[in-house]
């Protein structure tokens, strides 16, 4: 016995037709031709039919004469009153009969089972939402970083004199040039990353003048020299100008790709702002993400390469630098396509949980298309089983990044009381949480 499209209950086929095997029953009810059994009784399609319709109806039906009428199949309609008696009477039942909204219930379900059967496509919609993302990112991330010129020197080294003036375009490599090669010992010493920047942490701190501070939060108080006299605060985070000139790079390149998107510029200015000021760090962290190497643990910015130590001698601390590191290899282990990790920049971008937004309703309806975008690329192009694991695994990591977005601009302020003149005004703008129209 199964259930057919209305919620009845059927011996035969799907179509409640009798089968050759089958000779043909008369309905209990009018005598017709009977297709199979409908609401526990054995009846024909317009029985049925009415049955379901008198359970619905909200008047009583009543009979002209002595409620004995013989119902045939020629006259069958001519008393409702005795042809439902009779339908009760061979034992149709009235729980048996679906409620509107459990026959809309079941067609929902039918559908999304019919869905489930055809393949996942994208939408020409969501194809050109994933191509102006796409020509957005690489118009404004060059991967190889050949465009990065005049960034004041890194501190590889204890510079000379001479050094100092050596060109700011030239070259570095960290790992040789790195103090006492922490990158490169640390690197083939640990295989975990949090053992690996611990590693990094302590040889930065050994590495540093005799005068500073033997942990990094000491960094962030006064350095006195054996003499009592202060040591000068330009001194104490080495690699701050450089890490900061890069900030400041990639900051720009955000502001580029977000002001050409059309769904950001129809916002108001306000609104790009805010979301501005809340996504940067987030964007800037999944660009750095797709040039990360989880093998040598070590950012690849073309002919110029990036360790975690870099961040520990620019004054970053182990309460933002350790879950950071984490999530990049988190997310490059993902092994993430470029549509994807444009996605998910976006999704950043337009989160309508940002503070100071006005058009929240119209953002969240954004953030939700490029979410339902990401699901649907992945269903059409990934192929490995655990493919449905992928999207919530994404969402897990842009959440991540939030308690570290806020983190983040807290160590900002915070270096910034201790060497003001290496953190631009721009890096100042997007980590205050003053509104700014200099964006």
């Amino acid at each position: 016995i199964f259930k057919g499209r209305d919620g009845t209950a059927s011996l035969n086929d799907e179509e409640g037709k009798v089968t050759e095997d089958e000779e043909p029953r008369a309905c209990g009810v009018c005598g017709d031709l009977a297709k199979g059994y409908h609401f526990n009784a054995l009846t024909c399609e317009g029985c049925k039919g009415f049955f379901r319709r008198a359970i619905k109806r909200t008047t009583e039906l009543r009979c002209l004469f002595l409620n004995k009428c013989i119902v045939t199949k020629s006259n069958r309609r001519a008393c409702q009153a005795c042809r439902f008696r009779k339908c009760q009477a061979i034992g149709m039942r009235r729980e048996m009969v679906m409620s509107e909204q459990e026959v809309l219930e079941r067609r929902i379900r039918i559908k999304k089972k019919k869905m489930r059967k055809i393949p996942p496509q994208l939408s020409s919609q969501q194809e050109d939402i994933i191509q102006e993302l796409l020509c957005g990112h690489r118009r404004t991330f060059d991967s190889a970083f050949s465009r990065i010129s005049g960034f004041r020197p890194m501190d590889r080294v204890i510079f000379s004199e001479s050094e100092c003036s050596r060109s700011a375009a030239e070259p570095f490599n960290p790992l040789t040039d790195c103090p006492t090669n922490s990158c490169t010992t640390a690197r083939k010493s640990a295989t975990d990353p949090r053992t690996w920047l611990r590693a990094c942490s302590l040889s930065s701190s050994s590495s540093s003048s005799s005068s500073s501070s033997s942990s990094l939060c000491g960094l962030f108080e006064k350095q006195e020299t054996q003499e009592g006299e202060e040591v000068g605060k330009s001194s104490v985070f080495t690699a701050l100008p450089h890490v900061m000139d890069l900030t400041t790079y990639m900051i720009q390149d955000i502001i580029s790709f977000s002001k050409g998107l059309q769904d950001f510029r129809s916002l108001t200015i306000g609104d790009q702002i805010s979301l501005l000021k809340g996504a940067t760090f987030e964007i800037m962290q999944i660009r750095f993400n797709m040039v990360f190497n989880t093998k040598t643990s070590i950012w690849e910015c073309g002919h110029v390469a990036y360790c975690i130590d870099d961040a520990v001698r620019a004054g970053f601390q182990q309460l933002l630098l350790e879950p950071l590191f984490k999530f990049h290899h988190t997310l490059r282990k993902l092994g993430l396509q470029e549509e994807e990790y444009v996605l998910i920049q976006a999704m950043s971008l337009f989160s309508p949980d940002r503070p100071g937004l006005q058009q929240r309703g119209v953002i969240d309806e954004l953030q939700e298309n490029l979410a339902l975008t990401l699901q649907t690329w992945i269903d059409c192009k990934r192929t490995a089983p655990d493919k449905h694991l992928l999207f919530p695994r994404l969402i897990a990591c842009l959440t991540e990044m939030r308690t570290m977005t806020e983190e983040y601009s807290k160590q900002v302020l915070q270096i910034q009381d201790i060497q003001p003149d290496d953190i631009s005004p721009l890096i100042m703008e997007v980590v205050s949480k003053s509104p700014c129209s200099d964006l």
